[in-house]
């Protein structure tokens, strides 16, 4: 088992920044590739950044692309997800995911794959 948790969610005006936290703790945290996600209010959850089990490579959602950037700590059980030029539409709970792959882009096109999940942290972005 692999227990997730995010923190660092918040209120932030538009164009301002925020980093996310997700700390692991169970089974070998380097042994997974991670994700985040999030879901809008009436919209289903999607993918937003993956990074490797190694940190060495990264992969995002258009729309975020340029904007956001995914890291890892694996020292520190610890996945990050530094926002940048935030805006209103980047408003949502945002959730990490653990998945045992090799292939990171799985996370975008099989979602429903990854095996842990957290429960998320609240952003929202005003106007």
């Amino acid at each position: 088992q692999v227990q997730l948790v995010e923190s660092g969610g918040g209120l932030v005006q538009a164009g301002g920044s925020l980093r996310l936290s997700c700390a692991a703790s169970g089974r070998t945290f380097d042994s997974y590739a991670m994700g985040w996600f999030r879901q809008a209010p009436g919209k289903e959850r999607e993918f937003v950044a993956a990074i490797s089990w190694s940190g060495a490579n990264t992969y995002y959602a258009d729309s975020v692309k340029g904007r956001f950037a995914i890291s890892r700590d694996n020292a520190k059980n610890t996945v990050y997800l530094q926002m940048n030029s935030l805006k209103p539409e980047d408003t949502a709970v945002y959730y990490c995911a653990a998945r045992a792959t090799i292939n990171i882009r799985t996370m975008e096109s099989d979602p429903g794959g990854m095996d842990y999940w957290g429960k998320g942290t609240l952003v929202t972005v005003s106007s």
